[in-house]
C-alpha cells in the first residue's frame, strides 16, 4: 500500500508540536488510518514513517510549527462513533447492571475491557451499578482480594452504587432452593458423577430424578446437617428437559457441599451455591435490568433463564453478548501470576511488568482512556485476537490525548546513579537514572522531554530520589 509522504509529515509534525518537539510512530500510524491505512499494511509504511519522524524530530520546535502550516489542512478525522449502541427497554429510573469479579486475585486489563461498558451505560441512562464479589467458592476466595477489588473498581469505574458479597446472601439462596424443591424443579442427587454424566449424555434420567418432593427435602436437610452427607456425596440439581439438544442444559448442578473455611464466613455454611444459582439469586434480589457478558456464557444465560422461569419470575434481564478478546502474549491467569510472584519472578501484584489494574494506575494510565477504548470496541460478538503491542498502541494513543493538556512538563537528562535525583522504573522493571528540574507532588504525572510520561510513586534511598513509573512516550 502506498501512503503519500505528505500525510506522514502532517501527522509527524502535529504530534511533535503537541509533545515538545518529539513525535512517536504510534500516533503517526493512528493518524494514517484516516487515509486508508489498515493494520495489515503498517509494515509497508513503517520505514517511511520512522525516516520522517527522525527528520522532524531533528528540527527545533519553531521550524516544526512553520512547516506544519504547509500540512495542517491534510489532517483527517475519522467519523466519530455516537458511542455504545442504545439499550432496549430502559426503565424511566435508569438501568441496573453489575460486574461480578471473583476474589481469587487482582483485577487486570482483561476485566476492564470486558466490563467497562456496564459502567458507561449506567452513567448514560442513570440507575445503579453494582459490583458483586462472586465469592461462593471458598476454595478460590482470597481475603486480601476484597479490599483490592474495591480499590480497583473505585478507580476504573468511579460510579459503583454498592459492593456486595455473594457469600452474604447464602440464606437467600437457600430460600430459592426450597422454592425449587417445593415445586419439583430440583432434586438432590447422590449418584456417582461419571455415571450421571453418561446417563445425561444419553438423555436418560439418573435414579435420583424420580425422588418425591418429600424425599428431596429430607436429602436437602441432610446436605445442610453437619452429621449428614459428606463433601462430594450429594449435589443439588436443576430438573430440566433431558431431551434438550444441548447436553450442558440437562439437569445441571445448583449447589454442593464444600467444607473449606471461607475467608469471611469461615465454617458458617457447608452448602454453597454454584455459579448459575448464585448469579440468578443476586440478579433477582437486586433487580438487574440489563446484562453484558462474554458470549462464552450463552449456556449459563440459558440456565439462569430456566431458573427464573421455574421460580415464576418473568422479567429476565435483557442480555447482550460480547466476543472474547484473545491476547497473544499477555499473561492474565491469576494462578500463573500468583505462582510467578511466589517464585520471585515478579515483585508483587503491582509489578510494572504485569497488566494488573494496580500496575496500570501506578504507571499513570487514565480511566478515560479505557472508557474510550470500550466505546470504540462497541458491543460485538466477534472474537478479536490482539498482541500486547497492538493493544497498548491504541490505549497509549488514547491516554496521550487525555494527558497532553493536563500534564506538567519537566526536563529529563539521563545520568549515572550517583548524580541522579530521579529513578524511572521502566516497563521491563529496569531502572533508568536521571536528573530533573522538578520536585513532584504525590502521584503527579509529568511529561519528561526526550523521555515520555511517567507517574511519581514516592521516594527511594538516601539521599532520597524521586521514583517515577514509566507510562509511555
Amino acid at each position: 500500500m502506498v501512503i503519500d509522504k505528505k500525510y506522514i509529515y502532517a501527522y509527524a509534525l502535529k504530534n511533535a508540536i503537541e509533545h515538545e518537539g518529539r513525535a512517536v510512530s504510534g500516533s503517526v500510524i493512528s493518524g494514517l488510518f484516516n487515509h486508508g491505512l489498515t493494520k495489515d499494511k503498517i509494515k509497508d509504511v513503517i520505514n517511511d514513517v520512522n525516516q520522517i519522524i527522525n527528520e522532524v524530530n531533528s528540527w527545533n520546535i519553531d521550524k516544526q510549527k512553520i512547516e506544519f502550516e504547509n500540512y495542517k489542512d491534510l489532517i483527517g478525522h475519522r467519523q466519530e462513533r455516537a458511542g455504545l449502541p442504545e439499550l432496549e427497554k430502559v426503565p424511566v429510573d435508569g438501568v441496573v447492571m453489575r460486574y461480578r469479579p471473583g476474589p481469587s486475585g487482582p483485577m487486570h486489563i482483561g476485566h476492564i475491557i470486558s466490563n467497562m461498558a456496564q459502567s458507561l451505560y449506567v452513567n448514560k441512562y442513570g440507575g445503579k451499578f453494582y459490583v458483586i464479589i462472586d465469592d461462593s467458592d471458598p476454595k478460590t476466595s482470597l481475603k486480601e482480594s476484597y479490599k483490592n477489588i474495591k480499590i480497583d473498581c473505585d478507580w476504573i469505574f468511579g460510579n459503583v452504587f454498592k459492593y456486595i458479597n455473594t457469600s452474604d446472601n447464602i440464606k437467600r439462596c437457600y430460600f430459592y432452593i426450597e422454592k425449587l424443591l417445593e415445586n419439583g424443579n430440583s432434586y438432590v442427587c447422590t449418584c456417582d458423577s461419571e455415571k450421571f454424566k453418561k446417563l445425561v449424555d444419553n438423555k436418560k434420567p439418573c435414579p435420583c430424578r424420580k425422588n418425591t418432593i418429600e424425599e428431596n427435602k429430607k436429602r436437602w436437610s441432610k446436605m445442610l446437617d453437619k452429621t449428614g452427607y459428606k463433601e462430594g456425596e450429594a449435589v443439588l440439581r436443576f430438573k430440566s428437559d433431558l431431551n434438550n439438544p444441548n447436553p450442558a442444559l440437562r439437569d445441571f448442578p445448583l449447589a454442593r457441599i464444600c467444607l473449606t473455611s471461607h475467608p469471611l464466613q469461615k465454617t458458617k455454611y457447608r452448602v454453597w451455591p454454584l455459579m448459575n444459582l448464585a448469579v440468578t439469586v443476586d440478579d433477582i434480589e437486586y433487580k438487574m435490568t440489563h446484562i453484558i457478558r462474554g458470549k462464552d456464557h450463552k449456556d449459563n444465560s440459558l440456565r439462569q433463564k430456566m431458573i427464573y422461569e421455574a421460580l415464576g419470575i418473568k422479567d429476565f434481564p435483557i442480555t447482550l453478548f460480547i466476543g472474547r478478546m484473545k491476547f497473544t502474549d499477555i499473561i492474565l491467569s491469576k494462578r500463573k501470576i500468583k505462582s510467578a510472584i511466589e517464585e520471585g519472578s515478579y515483585e508483587g501484584w503491582d509489578d510494572i511488568r504485569l497488566p494488573t489494574i494496580a500496575s496500570l494506575r501506578k504507571r499513570g494510565y487514565q480511566k478515560e482512556a479505557f472508557e474510550q477504548f470500550a466505546i470504540q470496541r462497541g458491543i460485538s460478538e466477534v472474537d478479536k485476537v490482539i498482541s500486547q503491542k497492538d493493544l497498548f498502541d491504541v490505549i497509549n494513543n488514547l491516554n496521550r490525548e487525555i494527558l497532553k493538556d493536563k500534564t506538567g512538563k519537566a526536563s529529563f537528562d539521563k545520568t549515572n546513579e550517583k548524580d541522579s535525583n530521579m529513578i524511572a522504573v521502566m516497563p521491563d522493571n529496569k531502572k533508568v537514572f536521571g536528573k530533573t528540574d522538578v520536585k513532584a507532588k504525590s502521584e503527579e504525572i509529568l511529561y519528561f522531554s526526550k523521555f515520555g510520561y511517567a507517574k511519581f510513586n514516592g521516594l527511594e534511598g538516601r539521599p532520597a530520589k524521586q521514583v517515577f513509573w514509566f507510562c509511555h512516550e
